[in-house]
């Protein structure tokens, strides 16, 4: 299974796009301004679409998206979410103000996008072309939200990304009983805006610190760095990397943390 990082950072700016993960090619994780760079083929090539959370960062793309490949499509894009997701993008994005309702045109029997339900400990398996296993884990943020972890179904290792969360013991609790091949997870702010960061159920490194802890003993996997602010990415890694020296002092397991990169491409 490979994973395309097509956005992954936490606001626009030149070279920096929003947070959106090409599972192989037709399962799309998110789906922020990094969607933009895909060609009309790559966009037509996917059939589903899960979504963690309804903020703009994490679904700007999706009525752009739909809109320019429609036409090239004989089936409905799926679009996978929690109801409070489904429900904010029906109200506020797809309701004929902002964006035309796509499901309903051009017909309700056969419309562009269809929305599906999911609940936080849901399995489900995806993919036209190669199957995917995919389940629901809890995140928390300022709106409903989730993270998933995602696996080939013949295959056994897991690609495990956070969502949008701030401190959130059931997320390690699950991820600690997977095999997991890696972890991508958020850190929006320095510690400099750590109380920004806990108002709006973000991390910041010194949280994340924290997090990170509670990864069982003998668990080992690279830990990918996501959805920092561009003005304060290499502040927030230099944070990081300054807890990870201290972490053998204190009896902690060394991680091997990296910060994600736009155009990254990830093999499990």
């Amino acid at each position: 299974m490979q994973v395309r990082v097509l956005g992954c950072s936490g606001a626009i700016a030149k070279g920096c796009r929003t947070t959106s993960f090409l599972i192989d090619d037709d399962l799309l994780v998110d789906a922020g301004t990094g969607v933009g760079d895909l060609t009309l083929e790559e966009m037509a090539a996917i059939d589903d679409v899960v979504l963690t959370h309804s903020h703009l960062d994490h679904v700007a793309a999706l009525p752009l998206m739909i809109d320019a490949v429609a036409s090239r499509r004989s089936q409905p894009l799926r679009v996978h979410a929690l109801r409070a997701t489904i429900e904010a993008l029906r109200a506020h994005m797809f309701n004929n103000v902002i964006w035309p309702d796509f499901a309903n045109i051009p017909s309700t029997e056969s419309p562009f996008v269809t929305f599906h339900d999911l609940n936080v400990g849901q399995t489900l398996a995806l993919g036209t072309r190669r199957l995917k296993h995919i389940e629901v884990l809890p995140a928390v943020h300022t709106v409903p939200a989730c993270g998933y972890a995602i696996r080939c179904v013949e295959g056994s290792k897991h690609w495990v990304f956070s969502g949008d969360t701030e401190r959130n013991a059931q997320f390690w609790k699950r991820v600690n009983e997977l095999d997991v091949a890696m972890l991508v997870i958020e850190t929006a702010f320095s510690n400099r805006e750590q109380a920004l960061a806990q108002r709006s159920l973000h991390l910041s490194p010194a949280t994340l610190a924290d997090e990170l802890a509670q990864i069982a003993r003998g668990k080992s996997y690279p830990i990918y760095i996501t959805h920092t602010k561009p003005a304060e990415t290499e502040e927030i890694m230099s944070q990081i990397g300054a807890f990870a020296e201290g972490w053998e002092m204190h009896g902690l397991e060394q991680r091997d943390i990296r910060w994600l990169e736009a155009a990254a491409l990830l093999t499990l």
